[in-house]
């Protein structure tokens, strides 16, 4: 049978195709042999390479952070309380005499000191009533004379009755204590502060007539300033004079004034529980003026002997909800962080008081000089590897560059 001239023509392609594949795929396998051979030659013991956590942190970079020690110490509990500044000392001047003014040597917010004028009053009428009384007491002396020239005794005691007798006649003892008034009046037309300040709600023009009492003016001591304010009777027994306290006025964000506690006020309202305390605090630009807003941290119990770590070093894991701090270990700059799981106790604003917990063996005491990372440390993994980029921060706010 003869075998058709298109099918023979098909079957030679399919071997063609064939053969061709075959020597493909030898050629590709070859190849692979080669190379594996080749890599065996190299480094026949080398183990394959393997992937693990601690390798990615080994390659990875440092994450910086910054640390501080553990310390063993007081610690300071606080209480807040807002107030108002007011001046040191506050006076309203009047007038101790009646007059027009004739001069107002003053302006608000002026500087004065004790023998300043104030106002200048006419003095015309006091310096007239002082001559008056200045001859009246001339004529008393005339007097005094004339009764005692006609004693002759020579004992003592009778010459001391005889003169005493003559000047309460004559009108002495009257006379001297008018001329003094009269002088002290005239005097009182130069109206001065009663102690350095600062000049305030001045309300007298030249040309006013005052009567006697009429207000010239406030004197302010603002340098010092105080601070008043109500703190809850709890914290009253444990507020001590004497002690230094955290000052912020609202006109000057950010920025804090040192306040020594003066007096503690020994009455607590009975409407709101509290008791005034009351601060003093320098002021020698005058930055501060009265009526300004403060916020005050006061200190009101001391607890010794307390292992602290500041209130950042904390982390809590939402897994067990438990608190944990990271440890910094290792050498210079670079290093591991380590976590450990700390038990808290008492705080105040800016530390925790760590405790041990003899129920949870994976909680200890740390030790104070160890290095707790307070910055950069939020998403660390246990044993990453970190660099203290930001220095170690001692216990005064200090930061120095490693440890």
């Amino acid at each position: 049978m003869k075998i058709p001239s298109k099918l023979i023509g098909f079957g030679v392609v399919l071997l063609i195709l064939a053969v061709g594949g075959f020597g493909i795929y030898h050629r590709i396998k070859g190849e692979d042999a080669a190379d594996a051979t080749a890599n065996a030659e190299e480094g026949s013991d080398a183990p394959l390479p393997s992937v693990s956590a601690n390798s990615l942190f080994d390659d990875a970079l440092p994450v910086d952070v910054q640390g501080v020690p553990v310390v063993k110490d007081t610690m300071v509990r606080t209480v807040d309380a807002t107030g108002l500044a007011a001046a040191w000392r506050e006076s309203v001047v009047g007038a101790q005499v009646s007059g027009r003014v004739l001069d107002v040597g003053i302006r608000e917010g002026q500087r004065v000191g004790p023998g300043t004028n104030l106002v200048v009053l006419d003095s015309t009428d006091y310096l007239m009533d002082l001559r008056d009384r200045q001859a009246a007491l001339a004529r008393a002396q005339n007097q005094y004379l004339a009764q005692l020239a006609g004693s002759q005794s020579f004992d003592p005691e009778v010459r001391a009755a005889a003169e005493a007798a003559a000047r309460n006649s004559a009108g002495l003892p009257g006379a001297e204590i008018a001329i003094e008034r009269a002088r002290l009046n005239l005097e009182r037309t130069k109206v001065k502060p009663p102690f350095s300040g600062t000049v305030a709600d001045l309300q007298v023009v030249e040309g006013q007539q005052l009567n006697q009492g009429s207000p010239i003016a406030t004197i302010l001591q603002t340098d010092p300033m105080k601070v008043e304010v109500e703190v809850l009777e709890r914290a009253i027994s444990e507020i001590r004079p004497g002690r230094m306290a955290e000052v912020r006025f609202v006109a000057y964000p950010g920025e804090v004034f040192q306040g020594r506690i003066e007096t503690v006020n020994p009455i607590v309202s009975p409407d709101a529980n509290t008791a005034r305390v009351t601060l003093m605090v320098r002021n020698p630009d005058g930055r501060i003026v009265s009526g300004m807003n403060a916020n005050v941290r006061l200190p009101f119990s001391d607890i010794p002997d307390v292992v602290m770590i500041p209130v950042e070093a904390v982390v809590e894991r939402d897994i067990d909800r438990r608190t944990l701090v990271f440890l910094f270990e290792g050498e210079g700059d670079t290093g591991r962080a380590k976590w450990q799981y700390v038990t808290l106790g008492r705080r105040n604003n800016t530390h925790y008081e760590i405790i041990d917990d003899p129920n949870d063996p994976r909680d200890r005491l740390l030790d104070p000089g160890e290095i707790v990372l307070v910055s950069g440390h939020k998403n660390l993994e246990h044993d990453a590897k970190v660099r203290l980029g930001g220095g170690v921060r001692t216990v005064d706010g200090v930061v120095t560059g490693n440890r």
